[in-house]
């Protein structure tokens, strides 16, 4: 019997928001919970997951798209019951693809993709088409945004395009970087208030991860604070926001199912 993955995309308006780190550590951190999860790397262009695992990919989307590799050659183990598709220029490059090539790659990835609990995507920073097409195929759009106002700008903007491109109206807010749970709590009320002012879309608060010098200093180093330092501060914040994403209805089901997931994003659906 096939799980019932859901999909979630970790997405910002702008880079350096600790947003692919971020997802790393709740992928850890759903593992301890006995679930198990398929990373997509989809920042093609600071594509960086299998670096703050301790690993360097041998193989991605791209050596599958360009028959290479099969994709199960490509999916790595990074961490108990946490596994990576790498990305890199690949996912870019999926919508150059003809008719053949996109049913080929959307069969492999649909085979592999049926036994995890969830499917986390980390996009590109910003509004390209392919961060755009990577958040409307998922479940549910989270939006890591920080207290600088550039980030809180861009994370308008994005939701604010994702809403009229894509016609995209729920979205997550993770506040990240804050200086405690208040300060998050209140970035995503000064976020929700200029949306349901301009826009018609709802935001739900996932939680906030504060400051942590544990937590900087691992991210500094390459490494994951939920691996090197299982008592630290943050990672209190982190299960936390597990909690709340095992609790929400992100599932591909919602949309068709896993395999429409693939198909949406390959433009097949």
């Amino acid at each position: 019997m096939h799980r019932k993955t859901k999909v979630i995309s970790f997405t910002s308006g702008k880079g350096g928001v600790g947003k692919s780190v971020l997802l790393s550590n709740v992928a850890v951190q759903l593992a301890r919970q006995q679930k198990k999860v398929l990373i997509l790397d989809g920042d093609f262009a600071m594509a960086n997951i299998d670096i703050l695992f301790g690993i360097k990919a041998k193989g991605s989307i791209h050596d599958v798209i360009f028959g290479k590799k099969a994709i199960s050659d490509v999916v790595v183990n990074v961490h108990p019951n946490v596994y990576l598709i790498p990305g890199g220029s690949g996912i870019y490059e999926m919508q150059y693809l003809n008719k053949f090539q996109r049913r080929n790659i959307l069969d492999q990835l649909s085979q592999i993709g049926v036994d995890f609990d969830f499917l986390l995507i980390d996009t590109a920073p910003g509004i390209d088409d392919n961060v755009l097409q990577l958040n409307s195929a998922s479940g549910e759009v989270c939006v890591v945004v920080t207290p600088d106002p550039a980030s809180i700008t861009d994370a308008y903007a994005l939701i604010k395009v994702q809403n009229q491109k894509q016609k995209d109206k729920h979205f997550s807010i993770i506040a990240n970087q804050v200086q405690n749970e208040a300060d998050g709590l209140a970035l995503y009320k000064r976020l929700s208030d200029v949306t349901q002012r301009f826009l018609d879309v709802g935001l739900d608060y996932k939680g906030c991860v504060p400051f942590d010098l544990d937590f900087s200093r691992a991210t500094r180093a390459n490494q994951l604070i939920s691996v090197s330092n299982m008592f630290a501060p943050a990672n209190r914040f982190i299960m936390r926001i597990c909690e709340n994403l095992n609790s929400s209805g992100a599932m591909a089901e919602e949309k068709g199912g896993l395999q429409f997931y693939w198909a949406n994003l390959l433009e097949l659906a």
